[in-house]
């Protein structure tokens, strides 16, 4: 098991590694499509700009999601000063994305380094600071370049609509605490890479056919709307377990979510998944997610005609500075295995 939970890691920080906010996602599939061809695997990318992968087995074919598209923004206006306002891609939110270093890519593919701040970010100047505030309105880039109006920054080629992305700070703990941005949902991400090279090594053939498609404007709702072959009869999303007040969930565990806020799961499918994590000792949570949406959700409101399930590994402070745990990425790794394999692997 230590094998595969040090390639997940591995995987998780190249993943992170690369930038890509929902609609910039090229350079996360094509490292993707390169890690499938290493595995043994013939991916493809679909027109939309996912990656779908047929792993093995065979009938009652099942696709399991997780996607690589995270939260960022884009250049809204180049103001006076030279500083940028923001519009917000997906979930992100002003009021935790102050004081992140970030990065401007431009349609001529220059980059440029910044930092998202209030704006007049300084406490020593400004008395209205723990008053204001933070909206995309009242917070702004700080380009880390000589520039002092709109004419400067536009010289650099910077204009609106290029994609501003915040770094994503990951760092492991010696304690197993994995903390980043856009663990949601890289880890799961990097829990199926993981899932897919355990199978290929071990010569295991799942109990019906398998594929996996990551998806690229899941954070937008729309991820898996499109691309999902015709014979597939199950959706079963990889992404982040809600932790937070009134869950049981920790990071430590898989969650397995049996209602969000689109409705609840197919009950079929939950319940096979409570039981194969019953089976197999695997530590989990049965959880409500209010505020959440997924890929399986976003599958069905499109008319595909199959059931869903949900599950990942618990993550607090979702769409924040997020907080996972090396115990909950094993945990839902077997899980993934128990279920679609009929048996987890032992503990090292």
């Amino acid at each position: 098991m230590n094998q595969y939970l040090d390639y997940i890691m591995e995987q998780l920080k190249k993943l992170m590694a690369i930038d890509s906010p929902s609609g910039f996602t090229k350079k996360v599939t094509d490292y993707l499509l390169e890690e499938y061809a290493r595995l043994g695997y013939s991916a493809k990318r679909t027109v939309k700009g996912g990656v779908i992968a047929e792993i093995g087995g065979e009938g009652d074919p099942i696709l399991t999601m997780a996607h690589v598209d995270t939260l960022g923004a884009v250049v809204a206006e180049i103001k006076s000063n030279g500083r940028l306002r923001l519009s917000p891609v997906g979930g992100f939110n002003a009021n935790n994305a102050e004081a992140h270093n970030c990065r401007v890519y431009t349609y001529d593919g220059q980059i440029y380094e910044g930092t998202i701040q209030l704006a007049d970010a300084s406490l020593h100047v400004n008395k209205e600071y723990s008053t204001t505030q933070r909206t995309f309105q009242s917070v702004e880039v700080v380009l880390d370049e000589p520039v002092t109006s709109k004419d400067d920054v536009k010289a650099l080629g910077i204009t609106n609509g290029c994609f501003v992305c915040a770094d994503p700070n990951l760092v492991v703990t010696n304690s197993g605490y994995i903390k980043s941005r856009f663990l949601d949902d890289k880890l799961s991400a990097a829990i199926l890479l993981g899932y897919a090279k355990y199978i290929r090594e071990n010569n295991i053939t799942p109990l019906r056919k398998v594929y996996q498609h990551m998806t690229v404007f899941e954070e937008v709702g729309h991820g898996a709307c499109a691309s999902i072959p015709e014979d597939v009869t199950e959706l079963l999303s990889v992404d982040m377990g809600c932790v937070g007040y009134g869950l049981e969930c920790t990071e430590r565990q898989v969650s397995i979510c049996a209602k969000d806020g689109h409705g609840p799961y197919n009950y079929q499918v939950t319940t096979g998944l409570v039981n194969a994590a019953k089976k197999d000792s695997i530590d989990y949570a049965v959880d409500i997610y209010p505020f959440y949406g997924s890929d399986s959700d976003a599958a069905l409101s499109a008319g595909k005609d199959a059931r869903h399930g949900l599950i990942g590994a618990g993550v607090y402070a979702s769409h924040g500075y997020e907080r996972s745990h090396k115990d909950g990425v094993v945990n839902t790794f077997r899980l993934l295995c128990s279920y679609l394999n009929g048996d987890a692997p032992k503990m090292d």
